[in-house]
């Protein structure tokens, strides 16, 4: 048997090795207006909704519905008593 015939012919030692060989891909865009790529919606925010925050008008005033859901507020005593207890 020939020893060419077992081995891969990139590796074959009659044969120098073959350079990589890199492509130009072409670019996803279908046009060459930039404007395409932005998402549509604000074109300085984009469309993400954490961005959306800066549209807001003034603060949020809760209703007395959500006031009255809501637990009295701890002592200075209490407040201590559970930092000690979280440090410990």
């Amino acid at each position: 048997m020939s020893n060419t015939s077992k081995t891969n012919p990139v590796q074959s030692t009659d044969r120098p090795q073959m350079d990589q060989q890199f492509n130009i891909l072409p670019h996803p865009a279908k046009s060459n207006n930039p404007a395409d790529l932005v998402e549509k919606g604000d074109p300085l925010l984009g469309s993400n909704p954490a961005m959306m925050a800066h549209h807001a008008r003034g603060p949020h005033i809760p209703s007395q519905e959500v006031l009255n859901k809501l637990d009295a507020p701890l002592s200075r005593e209490e407040l201590r008593k559970r930092a000690e207890e979280l440090n410990k």
